[in-house]
């Protein structure tokens, strides 16, 4: 599959605090999000259906970082906030500058310095950031968090449409976002109606769930319309668990486990989150049983484009590859692989989901693993808190200087370089004028 996407567009869905139970979960007898189980089993898809999550206090951010750069959040706090002011980074937007003259954005309705995104999108070579600044957030279009999810994807069509293609684009939902709230206009527009167990924020996430479904879908009609689906690779990711620990004993009965018998094993089994490949209008797409986690994306989506990822420190390996490493690291230590998973210091025997009670040879491979997802964490700690990657020149690569990047008037740049470029601008907004 290596270069099988090489010249598209690349557009990355961040699916905010969406769990894999999501997928194909029927509500009252209705499907949650009918739209992206559309998608997670459409021909032209590549989906996963054991890809977890391996964020710690960072959450978000965490997840941002590891898809950038296959190098792992920190064991306390943040990394873009902790350290993306003065680190080096080898990320995607720059990888994909230099190697593949791809166009960088992010589009988020939410203000610029939250997890200090203004300073480190500049260090991961971020060409455009389009935050709260550039959006309406007058009356009732926020949520929680910022700009509504449909409004955000409708609000940014204009400025998608100008970017220079090939490009590498990037949308930061948040609607489906604690404490999952969603005003009554938008609910009664769904017809939606949701569980009833006794915990408010489980009955809440599959409302907002469900919106966030509604706004991907209304995304894709767009993409359709203006024939961009055909020209690119949507990738489509939940970043880390929605529910909290004490919710999950309300949210077990939902998923067939009595509330009594939930415990360390499947809390450590619901850190599934999506993780989808959608090329439209091509075939050959299924849902691969592989084990993986966000670390793993960089490589895989790098290959995808014809980009070897050889020359990079990436702690992260291509899914597609038959020497793709499927034991997954969770921040604090713990692990899932597809026999066991070590969870508090118990190690569960997937197959019975009970603890194990290891021989000789499974306490080996128990113990190479954990070996592994030890060493794992330690170097990349080591990486990013001692800011090692600004020794290494990989070649063919120049390092970000972040003073080649601001963050104001970004419509207006975007229309300066599409007159500046004239009969050679890429930009939908360029090509449809011809």
């Amino acid at each position: 599959m290596y270069g099988s996407a090489r010249g598209k567009n690349v557009i990355i869905i961040h699916l905010e605090s969406f769990q894999q139970f999501l997928i194909d979960k029927k509500i009252n007898g209705k499907e949650v999000t009918p739209f992206l189980n559309k998608i997670y089993h459409s021909q032209s898809t590549n989906s996963f259906d054991n890809f977890y999550h391996q964020v710690g206090q960072g959450r978000t951010a965490d997840a941002e970082n590891m898809l950038e750069t296959s190098t792992y959040g920190l064991p306390e706090g943040s990394l873009f906030s902790q350290y993306g002011n003065s680190n080096t980074f080898q990320a995607a937007p720059a990888i994909l500058k230099q190697q593949q003259n791809y166009t960088s954005a992010v589009f988020h309705g939410n203000d610029a310095n939250f997890y200090n995104r203004n300073n480190t999108y500049k260090r991961l070579g971020f060409q455009y950031f389009f935050s709260s600044k550039d959006y309406n957030l007058k009356g009732d279009r926020t949520e929680g968090m910022g700009l509504k999810d449909k409004l955000l994807f409708q609000d940014s069509n204009k400025y998608l449409e100008n970017l220079q293609q090939p490009f590498y684009a990037k949308y930061l939902t948040v609607t489906n976002h604690l404490p999952y709230v969603l005003d009554e206009k938008d609910q009664k527009q769904m017809r939606f109606k949701t569980a009833n167990t006794d915990n408010p924020e489980v009955n809440n996430y599959f409302v907002t769930a469900h919106y966030l479904d509604q706004s991907v879908k209304e995304f894709y009609d767009y993409l359709h319309q203006t024939g961009l689906d055909k020209n690119s690779m949507i990738v489509i990711y939940g970043d880390h668990y929605g529910l909290m620990d004490q919710d999950e004993r309300s949210l077990a009965p939902l998923l067939g486990v009595k509330s009594n018998d939930w415990n360390s094993y499947y809390h450590s089994q619901i850190q599934r989150v999506p993780f989808m490949i959608n090329m439209p209008g091509t075939t050959g797409g299924k849902i691969h049983h592989t084990y993986g986690g966000e670390i793993d994306v960089l490589p895989t989506i790098l290959h995808l484009l014809g980009v070897n990822s050889k020359p990079y420190v990436q702690f992260g390996t291509d899914l597609f590859s038959k020497q793709h490493d499927q034991v997954v690291a969770f921040r604090n230590r713990d692990w899932v692989s597809p026999q066991y998973t070590s969870a508090n210091g118990t190690v569960y025997d997937n197959r019975t989901k009970r603890p194990l009670h290891p021989t000789k040879p499974q306490q080996e491979q128990i113990n190479k693993n954990q070996k592994q997802v030890n060493t794992e964490l330690e170097l990349s700690d080591k990486l990013n808190k001692e800011n090692l990657l600004r020794f290494y020149h990989p070649k063919g690569f120049k390092p970000v200087n972040p003073k080649d990047y601001n963050y104001n008037n970004e419509f207006n740049k975007e229309k300066q370089l599409e007159k500046q470029l004239g009969q050679k601008s890429t930009s939908l907004a360029s090509l449809d004028k011809r």
